[in-house]
């Protein structure tokens, strides 16, 4: 059997990403913050971690976009959009991200992109909450998030930094077909981390 991850997700999974629970630490934002931000893709990350054979190993997507509504001051009227491109996993493996695409596991010939929606925001704490949906493989499956939100000036210009993690259950997104689907390989679970310097989005205020 080819040595290769379990999903992950969104991303999702690609997360999003795709993309389970969400905690932060906002650093409060002033009154004249911006609300609607998009991940800087050169200093954004979307990462994924799964258990292999006992061993634990990390991949990422190289590309995926993060649509980021949201404001410590009203949490409850946040929006993350997220969407994933699964061509783009490395794992460092060559062969691994080639079974990764394949059918059998992410099936990109046929679901290029995974998505991840959250519209549902709580503060525990002085920590969030975010509740989602991740979309993978044509299948929707809630997705909670767990997540840290803190806003910076630099060199004049507002900036952001969303943090956070998420967990993935693979085989409900059907990402392991046929002998991929054993979890005595591969775990179920797989674990999402997501690092993400956001910008003002152009043409929001």
């Amino acid at each position: 059997m080819t040595r290769l991850p379990a999903l992950l997700l969104v991303g999702v999974l690609a997360g999003v990403p795709c993309l389970a629970p969400m905690v932060a630490h906002a650093a409060g934002p002033t009154a004249a913050a911006p609300s609607a931000w998009t991940a800087d893709p050169a200093r954004s990350t979307l990462e994924f971690t799964f258990v292999q054979a006992g061993a634990k190993s990390t991949g990422r997507f190289a590309r995926f976009t993060a649509n980021i509504d949201f404001t410590a001051a009203n949490p409850t009227a946040g929006h993350f959009d997220v969407n994933i491109d699964l061509g783009s996993v490395d794992t460092r493996d060559k062969d691994r991200d080639t079974q990764l695409r394949a059918p059998e596991l992410f099936d990109v010939m046929k679901f290029p992109r995974a998505q991840y929606e959250a519209t549902a925001f709580v503060e525990k704490n002085g920590a969030y909450e975010g509740h989602g949906k991740l979309t993978l493989r044509g299948l929707s499956r809630d997705v909670p998030v767990t997540f840290t939100f803190e806003t910076a000036t630099e060199s004049g210009q507002p900036v952001a930094h969303l943090k956070g993690t998420a967990t993935v259950k693979r085989l409900q997104f059907g990402v392991g077909q046929g002998e991929w689907k054993s979890t005595e390989w591969i775990e179920d679970d797989v674990q999402v981390a997501f690092d993400l310097r956001l910008q003002p989005r152009a043409g929001s205020k």
